[in-house]
């Protein structure tokens, strides 16, 4: 089977159209001038790879798409790509375990660019309890366990509020990447039944947007706020892509549950 390399201008075109920017805004940008960025586009000229890794930091181009473009040019990734298992990554693994595990007792996990599961603690296995096991099998995907009916939705008091949340999260992440996998990913999230009531509550708009879980043991309505973490000066793509979500208490009757949870 024939297979045929993508190529460089189709990918530049792309990522110029994703930015909403013009050949003339790119060239300005990149400084080089338009008549060579067209060239370049239109395969007529063969690009440096000095001049690729300019072009994709003025297109603000993620890691991945980044070796994308080297690679359509015939040239070697820019970027790395190792598992997170590797042992040259044994200190961003340690990174990653340091934060998830030490939040607890509050839930922490870490996801891929896919949103699948790559390490939870003990206080996020605590709140699946109930949840299909088909749901959990691997790859145990964050954003299809939050919303599938058989999942978490039914006890998510603020469904419709917490979906708009997620699936706007998420479509700016596909028009960012524009990562087929995500794009189905979104797709099949809005099929799920969702609730009829306004994603917006009424009232004062609060200051972050609250996930409120009823805890599958004690019935409780506990609540959180989240914060996002990346590894800001990441070069390889693995790394670059993993997300750090960590939840806190977003009220004191959920502190002081949590607080009081048992200790394995």
């Amino acid at each position: 089977m024939t297979h045929h390399r993508e190529q460089v201008g189709q990918v530049l075109k792309e990522w110029r159209a994703r930015r909403r920017l013009s050949q003339l805004d790119l060239a300005v940008e990149a400084e080089i001038s338009t008549r060579h960025l067209s060239f370049v586009e239109s395969g007529r000229s063969s690009p440096s790879r000095e001049m690729l890794a300019k072009l994709a930091e003025q297109l603000s181009m993620p890691a991945r798409a980044a070796n994308r473009l080297m690679l359509a040019a015939g040239y070697a990734p820019v970027h790395s790509e190792r598992s997170l298992d590797a042992p040259d990554m044994a200190a961003a693994r340690q990174a990653v375990e340091t934060v998830v595990h030490g939040h607890m007792p509050f839930p922490a996990l870490a996801v891929d660019r896919h949103w699948n599961v790559v390490l939870a603690n003990d206080a996020i296995t605590s709140l699946l309890a109930g949840v299909s096991e088909e749901l959990l099998a691997p790859p145990l995907n964050a954003l299809r366990l939050s919303l599938h009916p058989d999942g978490l939705s039914s006890r998510i008091v603020n469904l419709a509020e917490w979906r708009h949340h997620l699936l706007e999260r998420l479509r700016r992440q596909v028009e960012e990447t524009g990562d087929e996998v995500l794009s189905r990913l979104h797709a099949e999230l809005m099929d799920y039944p969702s609730p009829k009531a306004s994603p917006h509550a009424a009232g004062a708009d609060p200051l972050a947007i609250p996930l409120q879980l009823r805890d599958p043991s004690s019935g409780e309505i506990l609540s959180f706020i989240s914060t996002t973490t990346v590894f800001g000066t990441a070069t390889d793509v693995t790394l670059s892509e993993l997300v750090l979500e960590c939840f806190y208490p977003a009220d004191a009757a959920t502190r002081a549950a949590l607080l009081q949870s048992p200790k394995e």
